[in-house]
């Protein structure tokens, strides 16, 4: 992943991260077209580490997903809501990189969940998250 560039919060560019994720998810649209959306309605450009994290994503979706399916005990996959299973794809992807702490990590995804989800929501992505950091043996 790259250092933040000049006008952009880590933080914004994963919740920029999180919805183009989450409208993929839902829609189904190519992530090329829904970035070229996002700029042409933001007027500027996807900041460079929502699309590393967006591409870091892509990549492994399939392991993030079974990560999550692990961990999220008595859920299956296709019962998260999108905005939640974003969160978590964003969080596991930091969770693998090493220039994110994982209590940061986890922190930031259950904001996303909160702000845009639930209490209740944010909670269940903690539990799931902390369970993945315990098994991967970072953070606390």
């Amino acid at each position: 992943m790259t250092r933040v560039e000049r006008g952009a919060s880590r933080r914004q560019a994963r919740r920029a991260a999180m919805v183009l994720l989450y409208q993929s998810q839902l829609t189904g649209r190519d992530m090329d077209e829904l970035i070229g959306r996002y700029e042409a309605d933001t007027r500027t450009p996807l900041p460079g580490y929502a699309r590393s994290l967006i591409q870091d994503v892509t990549r492994t979706i399939v392991e993030l997903d079974e990560t999550i399916g692990a961990h999220a005990k008595g859920w299956t996959i296709d019962r998260i809501s999108p905005v939640e299973h974003s969160a978590m794809r964003i969080a596991i992807a930091e969770l693998d990189g090493d220039e994110v702490p994982a209590a940061v990590a986890i922190a930031e995804a259950v904001a996303l969940v909160k702000r845009y989800a639930s209490p209740e929501a944010a909670t269940f992505v903690n539990g799931v998250l902390g369970a993945v950091a315990r098994a991967r043996g970072v953070g606390r």
